[in-house]
């Protein structure tokens, strides 16, 4: 069954709020909560004829959950609930009164027992040990299939902790809050339960979390069925069909290829057909996308056995086939895959994210594309689209990273409905020997605790705790829209990788894997004591399984041959475009003064602050011509522009709201309540979405995520702005293993842009470089775009350019500082009507060209410093011309410009930055070349004006920034 019980209205839901001890409240109306219950029965799509059987079902179910079939225990565990209350939204009377009563008799018990005597003393002990249970349970549980965990003893689990004895294991005790099914029960009853909940092959931890609601409800969903459910025979078996598919890949691919890297799976197989079952149960809940985000170790494993590639196309791979024509290509280990599958809720696509091997960084990575296929499915809470990161234990507790995605994981910027985390834990990192050196917590998933996120423990060679835990962990993803972790205890069967033993480094572990059979092999044999399946039925899954292998037939057994391509994102239009410079960026005059005024109308009610009034009646003025259009006029206008022509844009970053330099403002504050109001969000009717926040502390997640994003919306202007451009230094893995080189590697487009302010303003090393010669290093084969603008028009321009041509290439910004204000740093509404990006921009002084004998090329701020001192020292031999575009390097349009000047006899480059960083060492040959093809031999004298080679980006005193950069303005014009 995938429907929900219909849901009272919000004001008869409030009727409904439980007492601290989650019984209806004493004091409310019974009659009107009697009244509710009835209405909301009949808005239930179980009403009528089956009202009655479904009413005594559920009556069973809270006693029992095992006693009712597997069919109706997932359906009532999966029961909305009113917010603010842990009953269930589930409109039975008759239930709801059996909840009073209980209620009342505990109320009755409580306020009539002696609180002096013994008795009510050892009770309030039996209490402090089942909350033991539920804090330390875990400690004591059975996880690792080795037995090599060591397990230290936890006194708070032993009765003389509590001052209890074996004398008082047949003394009947009040349960308390522990779900028993009835009120007291014998202290051996009480232990055994606890026991079998938390101290067998699950062991969880949420009593870290906040929440009671939470609390309760996880409470419920382990201790009514003692951590361990009846699953039908039905399921049982497909357990075992899917281990034994998980295991026989890895056998397979062991014979064929003995020694060839695959990272295999052997001793986790288990993370199979745990995959299989948060797929198959999110679609029951109405998803529609899941993104996977992949460990190395398994990788392989779920592209055939779960997401369905073909096997012959994996032996080919295999055998050297390439994925890709053009480019790189990758590792068969990294590469990515989508497909669609079939589930009880429907056709579900499936999408796994393309992963270096800096492990853990594609986690962000695949929360932004989720973001980004939920903001297009105007999706709010996160039902249609799941995250899902998978892990390895050492990586998880090693990386900084991860604790940035959990960060990210309630802010409004980067929320995604809660991700399942899964970690593939083979208890020991890459060659590490021991826990010790690997982390400093008990376990490798505590980090999760800083968001109160639940972690369940659970002993991989265990299917059905496996089963059970997978589907708590969706459920309250599902429920509470926040991350679940998984732990699946394991181990690794063979070493690192498959050339790699093991044994070298970890020789007790390895001589008990030795003899360990695997988690199938114990599984079916379990099967077979339980009278499930014969022998003969398990050897034929593996024959069977075999076959389909050799033979190459899919053996994902619920992938859609012929997909809904309505659930992909559609890159078509993005495809096969060549390298160009230039779009048709202009805009109507008319119009865009419209749009200009919509943005600067701010409402009635918001009391903006002085200095952004300032900025907003400024703008008005530019708007009317009574002031030259300035940086942030220009960009905001760019967004206007670009919303009204129907493209989504983001933008995130630290201070991005206002800009770091206070140019922006695109987020106004009102002074008198601290509302904000955004005015680019109502630019017209039906607009796209326009998104714009403040980023937490983080560069690497954060620009990860946005990546991941831009990856999946083609259509939209996907911005990340570093709060100093040479920030961006915090997620240098970002832009090495995905911006520059995700397109030759996996073929993977992206038009996200980089805005990074850049230049020199005698601010120390940390605020003046955002390392230009790093990313010109990176450039080759077009994959990417570097940038210098230094005009209002230019940004606008260029902006539009990223969204309107076709081309999708990553886009790094050397945005400004000082310029965003400066007094010649201006446009006009013409230029941004009418005009283009100019790759180029020729010198704008009136010198006669027969005259010019120098040209100095540069780009950036220091223009505007060259030439102040050309008017200053009248040197009208002097041409000063700006490369715009460092990379794609623009040689015909610079020697286009350069042909004015038929006389030159030099040609200087100036920059900023020192002579071993900047733009020289990278992009020197580009101008040596357009040189050459003006005069030969012009080339090599190409004269280099700039800051000496230095370790520091720039001086970290002003007296000596002002002197170098004096110095360089002076060399570039008499060197």
């Amino acid at each position: 069954m995938t429907a929900r019980a219909g849901r009272a209205s919000p004001e008869l839901e409030r009727q409904l709020v439980s007492s601290p001890d989650n019984t209806p409240s004493v004091q409310g109306d019974r009659e009107m909560q009697q009244g509710i219950m009835e209405l909301m029965w009949r808005t239930s799509h179980m009403s009528g004829g089956n009202a009655h059987y479904v009413e005594a079902l559920y009556e069973q179910y809270l006693v029992d959950p095992n006693a009712v079939p597997d069919e109706w225990r997932n359906y009532f565990d999966r029961l909305p609930r009113p917010e603010g209350s842990a009953s269930y939204d589930v409109p039975l009377g008759p239930i709801r009164e059996q909840f009073y009563q209980l209620g009342q008799n505990q109320r009755t018990t409580h306020a009539a027992a002696p609180v002096d005597n013994e008795e009510s003393r050892k009770q309030v002990r039996v209490l402090q040990l089942i909350n033991a249970y539920r804090f330390r349970g875990h400690q004591k549980a059975d996880i690792d299939p080795l037995n090599l965990r060591s397990q230290n003893p936890v006194p708070d689990l032993d009765l003389s902790f509590h001052q209890l004895s074996k004398a008082d294991l047949d003394t009947e005790f009040q349960t308390g809050s522990l779900f028993l099914g009835k009120d007291k029960a014998p202290l051996k009853e009480i232990v055994e339960a606890l026991e079998h909940t938390y101290c067998r092959s699950i062991g969880c931890e949420f009593m870290h979390i906040v929440n009671t609601d939470e609390k309760r409800w996880l409470q419920q969903r382990f201790e009514s069925v003692r951590s361990k459910p009846k699953f039908s025979d039905e399921v049982r078996k497909h357990l075992l069909e899917r281990l034994t598919a998980a295991e026989g890949l890895e056998s397979y691919l062991a014979s064929k290829y003995p020694g060839t890297k695959r990272f295999g799976l052997e001793g986790g197989e288990t993370f199979i057909p745990m995959m299989d079952e948060l797929i198959q149960r999110s679609g029951g809940y109405g998803t529609k996308e899941v993104v996977i985000g992949m460990a190395h170790r398994g990788r392989l494993n779920l592209l055939v056995n779960i997401l369905g590639k073909s096997p012959s196309e994996l032996i080919e791979e295999f055998d050297g086939k390439k994925v890709i024509e053009q480019g790189s290509g990758d590792v068969k280990y990294h590469q990515g895959f989508s497909s669609n599958v079939m589930t009880p809720g429907g056709e579900v696509h499936l999408a796994l994210a393309f992963n270096p091997s800096h492990l853990e960084i594609v986690s962000p990575v695949v929360e932004g594309s989720v973001r980004a296929r939920q903001d297009r499915r105007e999706d709010a809470d996160g039902t249609l689209v799941l995250p899902i990161n998978v892990h390895g234990d050492a990586a998880f507790a090693g990386q900084g990273v991860v604790m940035e995605t959990f960060q990210m994981s309630q802010t409004r910027a980067y929320r995604t409905g809660g991700t399942v985390h899964i970690i593939i834990n083979n208890q020991v990192g890459f060659t590490t020997s021991h826990p010790q050196d690997t982390r400093s917590t008990e376990y490798c998933t505590d980090i999760a605790k800083m968001v109160q996120a639940p972690i369940f423990h659970v002993n991989g060679d265990d299917p059905d705790a496996i089963l059970h835990a997978t589907q708590v962990a969706l459920d309250y993803r599902q429920q509470f829209q926040k991350d679940v972790v998984i732990d699946l205890v394991c181990y690794r069967r063979r070493g690192h990788n498959e050339a790699d033993e093991p044994s070298g480094t970890q020789p007790m572990m390895y001589q008990k894997i030795k003899d360990h059979p695997s988690s199938r092999a114990l599984y079916a044999k379990r099967l077979a004591e339980d009278g499930v399946l014969s022998e003969d039925d398990t050897k034929a899954l593996i024959d069977q399984y075999r076959e389909d292998l050799m033979a190459g037939n899919h053996v994902a057994n619920a992938l859609v041959k012929e997909p809904n391509k309505s659930l992909f994102v559609d890159w078509t239009p993005y495809l096969g475009h060549e390298w160009t410079g230039n779009a048709d960026t202009t805009v109507d005059m008319k119009r865009m003064q419209q749009l200009a005024t919509r943005m600067c109308e701010i409402p009635d009610g918001v009391q903006t602050q002085r200095q952004v009034a300032k900025i907003y009646e400024d703008r008005r003025k530019m708007l009317a011509g009574g002031m030259a259009v300035n940086w942030g006029f220009a960009e905001t206008l760019a967004y206007a522009t670009l919303l009204d022509e129907g493209h989504p844009i983001r933008l995130t970053g630290q201070d991005s709201g206002r800009g770091t330099f206070s140019h922006r403002h695109a987020v106004v504050h009102n002074q008198k309540d601290g509302s904000t109001y955004v005015p680019l969000e109502h630019i017209r009717d039906g607009q796209p979405r326009f998104t714009i926040h403040d980023s937490f502390l983080s560069e690497e997640a954060v620009l990860a995520f946005e990546y991941g994003y831009a990856t999946t919306v083609p259509n939209a202007l996907i911005i990340w702005e570093a709060q100093f451009g040479d920030f961006f230094n915090g997620a240098q893995v970002v832009v090495d293993q995905f911006i520059s080189s995700g397109e030759t590697k996996w073929g993977r487009l992206c038009g996200l842009t980089m805005l990074l302010p850049h230049g020199y303003e005698g601010q120390g090393p940390e605020h003046s470089s955002a390392r230009l010669e790093r990313f010109l290093q990176l450039c080759a084969e077009h994959n990417m775009q570097v940038c210098v603008p230094t005009t209002p028009a230019q940004i606008f321009h260029l902006l539009r350019r990223q969204v309107i041509r076709p081309l999708r290439k990553p886009l790094v910004v050397m945005s400004p500082k000082s310029l965003l204000r400066h007094k010649e740093a201006t446009s006009n509404l013409d230029e941004l009507a009418n005009g283009r990006f100019q790759m180029v921009l020729p010198d704008q002084g009136k010198l006669d060209p027969e005259t010019v004998r120098r040209v100095i090329l540069c780009s950036g701020k220091v223009y505007y410093d060259l030439t102040t001192y050309r008017t200053d020292n009248e040197r009208d031999d002097t041409a000063i011309v700006r490369i715009e575009q460092l990379y794609p390097f623009p040689k015909e349009e610079l020697f286009e410009t350069l042909k004015a000047y038929a006389n030159i006899e030099q040609v200087v480059w100036c920059q900023e930055e020192p002579l071993n960083q900047g733009a020289w060492y990278q992009s020197q040959h580009h101008m040596r070349m357009v040189a050459d093809m003006l005069h030969e031999g012009l080339g090599q004298e190409l004269k280099f004006a700039g800051r000496p080679a230095s370790a520091a980006p720039a001086a970290g005193y002003m007296s000596v920034h002002v002197e170098q950069q004096r110095q360089l303005v002076n060399d570039a014009f008499n060197a």
